[in-house]
């Protein structure tokens, strides 16, 4: 892959982390707000962006793994650009998964809690069957639904 072509996949990386980062805060207010369908948006753009940064890794794969090869063929200028790219995009990567962990103990909250009122209705149905019991007894079936 010729300098030009790499430095050019290089900065569509870090504008799809950029990306990726939006989204992640747009994620992180749907999550907070419990607006699912919103949430479902926002997960298929994130792999969308997902999946156009696993095509830009194939293609820059290699000069990752010489990196510091790559680098030192570099004039000053473009040295400086790439290391930064570099930077940039490892510390919004970082920023992405935290923020996705955050979200993640979030909705492992929402689901308790969403068991815990599921579990409360339950138990109230039960005790409006048993006072209605109670209260007026038991109702016979007034129709034999055997015959």
């Amino acid at each position: 892959m010729a300098a030009d072509l790499i430095m050019l996949a290089l900065e569509e990386e870090v504008e799809c982390y950029r990306r990726l980062s939006k989204l992640a805060a747009l994620q992180h207010e749907h999550v907070q707000q419990r607006r699912t369908e919103a949430l479902l948006e926002v997960l298929e753009k994130r792999q969308a962006v997902l999946d156009r940064i696993g095509t830009l890794e194939q293609g820059l794969s290699g000069v990752k793994k010489q990196w510091k090869k790559y680098v030192a063929g570099l004039d000053g200028l473009n040295r400086s650009r790439a290391e930064a790219m570099l930077v940039e995009t490892r510390a919004l990567l970082e920023q992405i998964t935290m923020a996705d962990r955050n979200d993640a103990l979030v909705l492992q909250q929402q689901k308790l809690s969403l068991g815990r009122q599921i579990k409360q209705a339950a138990e109230a149905r039960q005790v409006n069957r048993s006072y209605a019991a109670a209260a007026y007894g038991v109702r016979t079936p007034r129709m034999d639904v055997a015959r």
